[in-house]
């Protein structure tokens, strides 16, 4: 049986439709400011992360200088704070409590496991890539994490990919811009 549309029903459609709306707005994209980070407490300004829901996850475009060339650790990790050389972000962000660094591309493992970032030769990074695994939105109120070496989507030989120490931070909010 077929219900009428009526005014009510037509109003409270739209609005439900404009909320939505405004949700996935709200989440189209946003912007992560990123900054070199050191155990005394020193931060340098190294450009931007733009993070946008695609339709294979989240697509993210690194515009950033000033790093050390070559393959980098990249991951989201628990805590929005970039304190005490980024050590306050915490271990990367595992809401499974699998306890297990299996990379982006693995359906269990650590949900922040990112892929690597590539730094070119001018120290500049801007190479997009998707995180398959993410919604724009499971990100608020977490850091991204760029680590000093490279990343083997294991943890073996070393634990965590062997990316080692933490070199650059910045902290995911919707407010972000």
């Amino acid at each position: 049986m077929k219900h009428p549309i009526t005014l009510s029903r037509l109003v409270s459609l739209l609005v439900g439709a404009a909320a939505f709306t405004a949700v996935q707005v709200a989440y189209a994209s946003i912007t992560i400011p990123m900054y070199l980070v050191d155990a005394k407490g020193g931060t340098k300004a190294i450009g931007t992360i733009k993070a946008e829901n695609s339709l294979c996850g989240i697509l993210l475009t690194p515009d950033l200088h000033d790093l050390p060339p070559g393959v980098h650790g990249f991951h989201v990790h628990e805590n929005p704070s970039c304190d005490n050389g980024g050590m306050a972000a915490g271990g990367h962000f595992d809401p499974m409590h699998t306890a297990q660094h299996k990379g982006p591309y693995q359906t269990s493992g650590h949900l922040g496991d990112l892929p690597v970032l590539i730094v070119g030769q001018d120290g500049r990074a801007t190479l997009p890539t998707l995180a398959p695994r993410f919604k724009l939105s499971e990100l608020d109120h977490h850091a991204f994490i760029i680590h000093a070496g490279a990343d083997n989507y294991s943890d073996t030989p070393e634990k965590l990919g062997g990316g080692g120490a933490r070199m650059a931070c910045g902290v995911i909010s919707e407010n972000a811009s």
